[in-house]
């Protein structure tokens, strides 16, 4: 790879060191390219919230090779969701039943995943990982992107690529700088509160909600503080409740989780202890143009709802892989049309998420209503053991069933492996 000064000459530069950028990175340094990433961050020691793996971002993590690795740090093994109302269990998924070898769903820190993903990354030669350094705008040649400006430890440099893949998240300045309009969707009725309580002993196994009454409130074993807890707000409520007097949101807390109510009083003692969640779903409006693609959050953004963001984005990364070899084992710059083949099918899958997220939030949170909110709970107990409800339920688990890591296209000794 050729680093001429201050410039950087790389196949693909990825803004975004997370799951869906390191993913992409790896699958393309194994095929043969070379590939740029740019992350701000200096260090992985920071605070995340995706954290849970459905069945389908596991393979990806097993078939890259770096899911044990992960897991043996700690995890927590999850088998069953259910729905909890008034404290019956409503509407329960057993991931059991599903086929394995994959058939549970796992806890584990993003930090785990992402120094593993970025070991496996830096084992090949074509790969560079540019740390602490931020894109500051885009380089354009006749109306494509042929590479990004980024300021770093080093002052700024020019990175030139023959495509950019902007995996940087929710709030992406790559999306942002390319002016590729955003349509943020407020469809949700609700923010979430993040906190977490100290195990005492107990390894729960089930991720639950327990909704009801326009209340929702989220739990899961997490590792390694223990509970992991979402409490819902309004949307854009925020404020509102923080002028309350905090003792009557840990009371209510108390009220809805009275197993834990020792530890709430404990460890729950102000704002500081929370941390708020914008609940919003959003696409971009373009996910790809010449030289530039977007991936994860950058090109769609979801609710914390069937913990899908991770296994989306890491599922993105795999689908883009081999029509990124394809595109660039041939003469001339990667352009929209080349990247058409990934950005189709992939705006039909997501679709389907974001409208089954939209209509799961709706029956989670329920209504004030005794009566309708008891209709949409038999409605969906209904559902949920018809072949509708299977097809939902694998939908959430696997995502899409033809994502699998093209292994065939990894580079051979005289170079990469053709991408057909």
């Amino acid at each position: 790879m050729a680093d001429r000064d201050s410039d950087v000459l790389t196949d693909v530069c990825v803004i975004g060191g997370g799951p869906a950028g390191l993913v992409l990175a790896l699958l393309l340094a194994r095929s043969g390219v070379e590939v740029t990433v740019v992350e701000k961050s200096s260090s992985f020691e920071r605070a995340y919230r995706g954290e849970i793996l459905q069945p389908g971002g596991l393979a990806v993590l097993a078939e890259l090779g770096v899911l044990a690795a992960a897991r043996n740090r700690g995890s927590h093994v999850h088998d069953r969701f259910q729905l909890v109302n008034k404290g019956k269990a409503v509407l329960g998924v057993d991931y059991r039943d599903l086929p394995g070898p994959y058939n549970y769903m796992l806890s584990v820190p993003q930090q785990y995943i992402l120094e593993e993903l970025l070991a496996a990354c830096r084992r090949e030669p074509t790969f560079r990982y540019l740390a602490g350094t931020r894109i500051t705008d885009l380089v354009r040649e006749g109306g494509a992107v042929r590479g990004a400006i980024v300021a770093g430890p080093r002052g700024q440099r020019t990175i030139r690529s023959r495509c950019v893949v902007g995996a940087d998240g929710r709030y992406s300045k790559t999306r942002q700088l390319s002016g590729i309009p955003y349509d943020r969707r407020d469809v949700f009725t609700f923010d979430l509160l993040w906190f977490k309580l100290p195990a005492a002993g107990e390894s729960v196994r089930d991720v639950t909600i327990r909704g009801g009454g326009g209340r929702m409130l989220l739990s899961y074993s997490s590792y390694p503080e223990g509970i992991q807890l979402g409490w819902a707000l309004p949307h854009g409520g925020y404020r509102q409740f923080a002028a309350r007097p905090f003792t009557e949101f840990r009371d209510e807390l108390c009220r809805a989780v009275p197993e834990y109510a020792g530890r709430v009083y404990e460890k729950v003692r102000g704002l500081a202890d929370l941390s708020l969640l914008d609940v919003f779903a959003g696409t971009a409006r373009e996910w790809a143009r010449d030289g530039l693609l977007l991936i994860g959050d950058a090109a769609h953004t979801h609710s914390p709802l069937g913990a899908q963001g991770l296994n989306l984005a890491l599922q993105d990364a795999v689908l883009a892989h081999p029509v990124l070899v394809a595109a660039l084992r041939r003469t001339g710059p990667v352009d929209a049309a080349a990247l058409a083949q990934y950005t189709t099918a992939r705006n039909a899958d997501i679709g389907k998420v974001l409208k089954f997220q939209h209509l799961q939030a709706k029956g989670m949170l329920g209504s004030r209503s005794r009566a309708l909110e008891m209709g949409r709970q038999a409605v969906a107990s209904i559902v949920h053991r018809t072949p509708i409800g299977h097809k939902l339920t694998r939908m959430v688990a696997f995502g899409n069933p033809r994502c699998r890591v093209r292994t065939d296209l990894y580079a051979t000794a005289t170079g990469p492996a053709s991408p057909n």
